[in-house]
């Protein structure tokens, strides 16, 4: 049987862990050995593993890799190594960029076939200048690039040579997956004193400076002044720290001028039922400041709820259709454009209607069957490339 490997560096709350589980689910139901291989621990573990899928944890580091720091590095690659030699692995799939930076340095002197997937946009998601380089000299070695967008895969082939590609965007899966933990939004708003009554813009997300959620409490606020029951509502945002940042604080902050408007700014933390409070909200509203391809913005819009979106780079632009199945907004629109717009769509029910019966069509544009065709047939012509090697 044929054994693969997907590595990523946690398997925590957010779209590129998502889209790895599928993959793997898919590689299982091709008949493939599916090992999923994380950095981080089990207890950083989101989601649930799929059915078939045998879960790895990489071997942490002794005391003398960690007191090398940065310089145990090649050691930490030449471990990785030794395990896909010992796993008798034929294909690899690294997914973001420094699991795949690191995959692409072990598998290479295997002569094993590497297939590496960036799920942002580079030249906004900055990594350090070591990794730029090392990703420079690595991303020509992989068998195949899979891309989110067009645009993704041209910047890749013109700045880092990554000319054999495959442009697979996401699948969305209807009806939507539900886990723990579960959380009831009318139960939740409900015990913080919401009424059921009270319209709701609801965001997602994990990262708020990527998601632009301070933009997204500016454009509120106003509305929130004018609207004495309009609610934001961001699910994601944990209440520990993020790169040493406490992202709820952050966000507080940019209501010290209006404390009235604390208790109307909500943080359920990490749910496992987004499809429920996609539902419930009126609107949700996508602020990001870039994206690979917006994960929460489709499945959205898969479950009818009408969306509002930033023209950020990479992937609004593939799935909205402006004013068709939801409204993309120029990116560099000032904060009145937006407060414009978020206000005629929550005063005009018939249009958020509309907008939402077009957006429905992304079930079948993303269906899973169309996309797991591609990309199974894709990896099998990999390993027929390096047989015939």
């Amino acid at each position: 049987m044929k054994r693969v490997v997907l590595y990523i560096d946690s398997i925590k709350l957010g779209g590129a862990e998502r889209v790895t589980l599928q993959w793997a689910s898919w590689c299982y139901e091709a008949g493939w050995e599916v090992l999923l291989l994380t950095r981080k621990p089990l207890n950083c573990d989101f989601y649930p593993l799929p059915h078939g899928v045998k879960r790895v944890i990489e071997v942490p580091d002794n005391s003398w890799i960690r007191f090398l720091g940065p310089l145990g590095f090649p050691f930490r690659v030449n471990r990785l190594k030794v395990w896909l030699k010992s796993q008798q692995v034929c294909l690899a799939i690294g997914v973001t960029s420094l699991p795949a930076i690191k995959l692409l340095l072990a598998a290479w002197p295997l002569c094993l076939p590497c297939v590496v997937s960036e799920r942002n946009f580079p030249p906004l998601k900055r990594i350090g200048w070591v990794w730029r380089i090392l990703r420079r000299i690595s991303y020509p070695w992989a068998a195949l690039h899979i891309v989110q967008t067009a645009e993704v895969g041209s910047w890749l082939a013109d700045n880092l040579g990554a000319r054999h590609q495959l442009l697979l965007p996401n699948p969305v899966v209807w009806p939507l997956q539900k886990f723990d933990p579960i959380v009831n939004p009318q139960a939740w708003l409900g015990a913080v004193g919401v009424s059921t009554a009270d319209p709701v813009l609801l965001a997602v997300g994990t990262k708020a400076d990527q998601k632009g959620f301070d933009r997204l409490v500016r454009w509120w606020i106003p509305l929130a002044l004018r609207y004495q029951t309009l609610q934001l509502v961001i699910l994601g945002l944990g209440e520990l720290p993020y790169h040493g940042r406490d992202q709820q604080s952050d966000l507080y902050a940019l209501l010290n001028a209006h404390p009235d408007l604390y208790f109307r700014l909500h943080f359920p933390g990490h749910v496992g039922n987004v499809v429920d409070w996609y539902d419930y909200a009126q609107l949700f509203v996508l602020s990001s400041r870039y994206e690979g391809f917006p994960n929460v913005l489709l499945e959205a819009m898969a479950a009818g709820c009408c969306c509002i979106a930033a023209d950020c780079p990479q992937g609004p632009a593939d799935l909205i259709d402006n004013d068709l199945n939801g409204l993309l907004v120029p990116d560099q629109s000032p904060d009145e454009v937006w407060v414009e717009l978020l206000e005629a769509l929550l005063l005009d029910r018939p249009r958020r209607e509309r907008l939402s019966a077009k957006a429905l069509a992304v079930r079948d544009d993303y269906a899973p069957s169309l996309l797991k065709r591609k990309f199974v047939t894709a990896l099998n012509d990999v390993m027929k490339s390096s047989m015939e090697c």
